[in-house]
C-alpha cells in the first residue's frame, strides 16, 4: 500500500529560514540533518524526494516534517531523555572514541563497551554504533573488549600493522560520493569505465559500505549505471539523448531569461557575480570539475531568480541530465574555458540590461551550443559548444 505524501508545506518565515539555513551549514549532526529536511520540504519536495536527496528514509523525513509543523523550531530539538543523564554530547562521545581508536592503533588496550558506556553516560548499543562508525575507515579496526583478544594482540613484537589514514566518520559516505563524482566530472573516470566497490574502498581507505552508498547516489543522478551480473560502469550518453536534453534546455533557458531580464534583485545579482568569479578562478587553476560546478550553479541561480516554484521544480528535474550531458558527453575537454567564463559574464550583463528580446535569444543560443556567435573575436580552437 502506498502512503501519499502530506499536503503542501507552508512558507517559512524569514526568521525560521535564516535559522534553518545556519543550522544546515553546521558540521554533520542531528540538527543539521533535521534543518536540511525542513528546508527541502519547504522547496515543495515530497517525503520521497527529500529522502532520496538526503539519503535517509521517508519515515525519517515524515517524522521531522511533522515535528516542525506541530511545534515549529522547538520541534527539531530532542525530547528530554529518560534514564541517566548523558555526561557528554554525541560529538564529545565521537571524539572520545576516536581518541581511544587512535591509541588502540598504537597498541594500547581496548576498553569494553560497558566501560565506555559508564564513562560517557551512553547506552552500550550507542557506544557500539559510534565505535563501528569511527572504525569503518580502518583496514583492521580494533574491537571493544568482549572477553576476547583484539586483533592487535596476535601481532608480533614489531608493533601494529600500518593502516591508511582514516576518513572522519561524518565524512565517510559523503566524502566517497564527492570523490567519485569529482573523478567522473574531471574525467579521471571515463564513460564505460567499471567501478568496483572493493577497489574503491581500498583506494580511499574505507570499508565497502561507503562506496556502495555513494554508487547508489551516483546511479540516481544518472552518472553511473548498474546492471545485474555486469557490475557498475560510468554511464555513456548517446547523441540522441544529448540532443533531447539540449532541446528542453533551449526552451527552458530562453523563457527564464525573458522573465527575469531587468528584474534581478540584489541577492541574485551577488550570487551570479560570485559564480562568474568562481568560473574565472577555475580557469586560472585549470580545474575542470570546479568550472563545471560553478557553471551549473550560475544557471541554477538564474532559474531561482525567477522566484517561481514550478520553474525551480522543473530545473531540479533536468539538472542531473545537464550534468550527464556536460560530464559524460565531453569528459576530458580542456579547450576554451577562458572565453566561456567571460561569456557567462556577458550573460549576466544582458540580464541586467533589462531587454528580454536580447536576453532570451542569447540564453537560447547558449543552451543550444551556439556560443561562438556571441564570443568576441574568433573562438579558441576546440572551444566547447555551450555549458
Amino acid at each position: 500500500m502506498t502512503v501519499p505524501d502530506p499536503q503542501a508545506f507552508p512558507q517559512l518565515s524569514e526568521e525560521d529560514r535564516a535559522a534553518l539555513s545556519d543550522y544546515s551549514r553546521q558540521p554533520p549532526g542531528a540538527l543539521r540533518l533535521r534543518s536540511s529536511i525542513v528546508l527541502a520540504c519547504a522547496e515543495g519536495l515530497t517525503n520521497t524526494e527529500v529522502a532520496q536527496r538526503l539519503q535517509v528514509s521517508p519515515a525519517t523525513v515524515a517524522k521531522w516534517r511533522d515535528r516542525y509543523l506541530r511545534r515549529g523550531m522547538a520541534g527539531l530539538s530532542d525530547a528530554p531523555r529518560s534514564g541517566r543523564p548523558r555526561s557528554v554530547t554525541r560529538q564529545g562521545a565521537e571524539a572520545h572514541i576516536a581518541a581511544v581508536l587512535a591509541q588502540a592503533e598504537k597498541g594500547s588496550p581496548v576498553p569494553s563497551t560497558r566501560a565506555l558506556s559508564d564513562t560517557l553516560g551512553l547506552s552500550q548499543s550507542t557506544v557500539a554504533r559510534i565505535w563501528r562508525e569511527q572504525a569503518a575507515g580502518l583496514s583492521e579496526p580494533p574491537r571493544p573488549r568482549n572477553g576476547k583478544r583484539g586483533p592487535g594482540a596476535e601481532q608480533d613484537g614489531d608493533g601494529p600493522a600500518p593502516v591508511p589514514a582514516r576518513i572522519p566518520r561524518q565524512l565517510l559516505s559523503d566524502q566517497v560520493y564527492t570523490l567519485l563524482r569529482d573523478w567522473i566530472v574531471s574525467g579521471e573516470l571515463v564513460p564505460g569505465q567499471r567501478l568496483v566497490e572493493s577497489e574503491i574502498a581500498r583506494r580511499v581507505g574505507t570499508s565497502q559500505t561507503p562506496p556502495r552508498e555513494a554508487i547508489k547516489r551516483l546511479a540516481y543522478e544518472g552518472l553511473v549505471v548498474s546492471q545485474p551480473h555486469r557490475g557498475t560502469r560510468v554511464a555513456r550518453i548517446s547523441e540522441r539523448q544529448a540532443q533531447d536534453v539540449r532541446d528542453i534546455r533551449v526552451m527552458f533557458e530562453e523563457y527564464v531569461a525573458r522573465r527575469i531580464a531587468g528584474r534581478l534583485d540584489a541577492e541574485h545579482t551577488r550570487l551570479l557575480t560570485d559564480d562568474v568569479a568562481q568560473l574565472r578562478r577555475a580557469v586560472n587553476k585549470g580545474d575542470i570539475a570546479a568550472f563545471r560546478s560553478a557553471d551549473m550553479s550560475f544557471h541554477r541561480h538564474v532559474c531561482e531568480a525567477a522566484r517561481n516554484d514550478a520553474l525551480i521544480r522543473l530545473w531540479r528535474m533536468i539538472e542531473s541530465s545537464l550534468w550527464d550531458l556536460h560530464v559524460l558527453g565531453d569528459p576530458r575537454y580542456v579547450g576554451g574555458w577562458g572565453a566561456l567564463a567571460e561569456h557567462h559574464a556577458e550573460l549576466l550583463d544582458v540580464l541586467r540590461s533589462g531587454d528580454p528580446d536580447v536576453a532570451g535569444p542569447m540564453f537560447a543560443a547558449h543552451a543550444a551550443g551556439e556560443v561562438d556567435r556571441y564570443l568576441p573575436g574568433q573562438a579558441e580552437p576546440g572551444a566547447p559548444s555551450g555549458q
